[in-house]
């Protein structure tokens, strides 16, 4: 529970801030002063949510996740990668309604428009990468490889966030605000997953047997 309330609280005290111009604006505000530098580099980085980039790789962890779970006679198998696919869909539609909501301006880095809060690449790259982890780890027997993964993982969605402030197409408010809603999302993956293991191994298997 405490994994869905702080980000929850987090999520509502930045809107909050957001609709109200609080003084979290002033410093959210200087400190994307301090980091705006339109580049290549951040280019390539903000690309890295990009639907066209990030839900691919969802796609393929989804398609592996199936085909393992399902060899190993898992009852329910399509469970983990149908709550990793669903919370991929909540991305979409969860941001339209709050940018449409908070109606934010943009920075001085890009042209003048409003619907900046959240931050919908920074949510998808973190609900694609994130939910492909979270599928995977528990396939891998190497710790190695694992923690290697989530290395991988945070490298990816930090990169993302990162090369998105820096190349001004989000204020950091939008980019945190994004972190707070995938970090919920990844949660209910994770339970959802957890759950649906549980089961099966407390449950005779069609194909193997007691268990």
């Amino acid at each position: 529970m405490l994994l869905l309330v702080v980000p929850l609280v987090l999520f509502a005290l930045i809107i909050w801030q957001v609709l109200a111009d609080g003084p979290l604006l002033g410093l959210d505000e200087r400190l994307s002063d301090a980091l705006v530098h339109p580049d290549r580099p951040s280019e390539l980085l903000s690309d890295l949510g990009n639907v066209e980039v990030a839900v691919p790789v969802l796609a393929l962890a989804l398609a592996v996740t199936a085909w393992r779970l399902r060899a190993t006679g898992m009852d329910r198998w399509w469970l983990p990668p149908a709550a990793g696919a669903a919370a991929m869909v909540l991305v979409p539609v969860l941001v339209a309604p709050l940018k449409a909501w908070t109606d934010r301006p943009g920075t001085p880095a890009v042209p003048p428009a409003t619907g900046y809060f959240p931050s919908g690449h920074t949510a998808t790259a973190m609900v694609a990468y994130g939910t492909a982890t979270l599928l995977l780890l528990p396939l891998l027997g190497s710790p190695a490889v694992r923690r290697g993964l989530v290395a991988l993982c945070a490298l990816l969605v930090l990169g993302a966030s990162y090369g998105l402030v820096r190349r001004g197409y989000h204020w950091p408010l939008d980019v945190a605000g994004s972190w707070c809603l995938g970090a919920m999302l990844l949660t209910g993956v994770a339970l959802v997953s957890r759950s649906s293991r549980r089961t099966s191994a407390g449950t005779p298997s069609r194909r193997s047997g007691p268990s």
